[in-house]
């Protein structure tokens, strides 16, 4: 379960139509997303069923032999879609930390049609509008998660309508800077850790997320999410039955102007006496802007004495960047 710092917040009264009901929404996420940048939230429409099922596809792919999984690899090594093999990434690099490569492997989805006219077109945008990689087996991975994905996408851009109204916006303002986004869904996969680690080795190294924002569906186990608090200390979390949680990327922060934080969080190792239980699953859906989407200073977040702290850059530039230094060698 969350710890009693990071809130739940039920979002089935922002669309009720109640008097009051939807502001009251706005302002508590308002408070999550400037002194946190994570909460769980429950009433989310995403229903468990699908999730499940799509844990159990996505487990069923990672118990596959390494050569199976191997042959549904990018062929850069680095797009965002199919299978990304364990010690291959390394999310602290792009924060500027020298640590061993991260333990865990991830199969990555991405938008589910071909993506052509605004933003597709700039040049370097292609690797973020490609085609999916789809594994053979199992053979429902591709229905199940293009409906996970699906879903997702729904939920993200309400939640994008709740940031538009908790930002003092009007509600639809960020619609427009989505309308052709280059989202991705990975399973994230933890083997049980058998051995002991490298030295500074951990399941996913300390980073902030790149896009906008990160909604995460749990299948705990010992070895999990910790979150960086504003003390400096690490808040363990996770997220009960019906919840899911969500965090705010490097976009939100710089859209606002460091009002809403991007906040560093990690994947910790199990402790030694409960490695053999430690298998972990997540699932994320990371909703990355059009390509070509500003990323400015939001006109509610700066002022005579808050100037912007950041230049303006294109949502895919700055994905680009962080991408490329996550990869390990």
């Amino acid at each position: 379960m969350a710890s009693d710092a990071i809130p739940v917040i039920d979002l089935g009264p922002y669309w009720s139509g109640a008097a009051g009901a939807k502001q009251r929404v706005a302002d508590d996420v308002a408070w999550a997303c400037e002194n946190i940048g994570f909460l769980v939230i429950s009433n989310h429409g995403v229903p468990q069923d699908l999730i499940d099922r799509a844990f159990s596809v996505s487990r069923d792919f990672f118990d596959l032999p390494a050569e199976d999984k191997s042959r549904f690899k990018p062929a850069d090594g680095v797009a965002p879609r199919g299978y990304h093999a364990l010690e291959t990434l390394n999310l602290a690099r792009t924060l500027g930390q020298v640590t061993p490569p991260d333990l865990r492997e991830q199969f990555y989805v991405g938008p589910l049609a071909p993506r052509t006219g605004r933003g597709s077109d700039v040049p370097g945008a292609a690797v973020f509008y490609s085609e999916n990689i789809w594994p053979e087996h199992p053979v429902a991975y591709r229905e199940v998660f293009s409906e996970f994905y699906g879903v997702m996408e729904d939920l993200a851009a309400r939640l994008m309508r709740i940031f538009a109204t908790a930002l003092a916006l009007p509600e639809t303002y960020f619609d427009d800077k989505i309308d052709h986004h280059f989202s991705t869904s990975p399973s994230n996969h933890y083997p049980v850790v058998a051995n002991d680690p490298l030295p500074g080795q951990i399941r996913c190294g300390a980073h902030t997320d790149f896009g906008s924002l990160t909604i995460l569906a749990f299948n705990d186990a010992p070895g999990g999410l910790q979150v960086l608090m504003p003390d400096g200390s690490w808040l363990a979390m996770g997220a009960g039955p019906g919840q899911l949680v969500v965090n705010l990327g490097d976009m939100m922060q710089r859209w606002t102007n460091d009002r809403w934080k991007s906040t560093v969080h990690r994947v910790v190792n199990p402790p030694i006496d409960r490695r053999r239980e430690s298998r972990r699953q997540t699932i994320g859906y990371f909703l990355h802007p059009n390509y070509d989407a500003e990323i400015a200073c939001l006109e509610t977040c700066t002022g005579p004495d808050n100037p912007p702290k950041y230049p303006p850059i294109m949502a895919g530039e700055h994905m680009r960047e962080k991408m490329e230094r996550r990869v390990d060698g």
